[in-house]
């Protein structure tokens, strides 16, 4: 089981947690076209290495946060809250 720093309620298992997606993503702005919408919606970039990515603490304080970590070792490099 991965650890996962909640900056309120300390280390805690991945388990606690849900995947928000990547944090670095932005909503498409004005009028687009489905396809537009459905890359936004659903084609995620895969890569290796460094990823920013959003998490709810959902079995715990019910707080988003973003964690960056490495999506080879699993290591968490940082922990920040979205709403301190």
């Amino acid at each position: 089981m991965q650890q996962f720093p909640c900056p309120w309620c300390g280390l805690r298992g991945d388990g606690e947690f849900r995947y928000g997606g990547d944090a670095g993503k932005r909503r498409p702005e004005g009028s687009v076209s489905a396809e537009q919408w459905a890359a936004y919606r659903f084609y995620r970039a895969n890569g290796k290495g460094r990823a920013h990515e959003l998490w709810l603490h959902a079995d715990g304080c019910g707080r988003w946060l973003e964690i960056e970590r490495d999506t080879l070792s699993h290591e968490v490099i940082a922990a920040r809250p979205l709403n301190p």
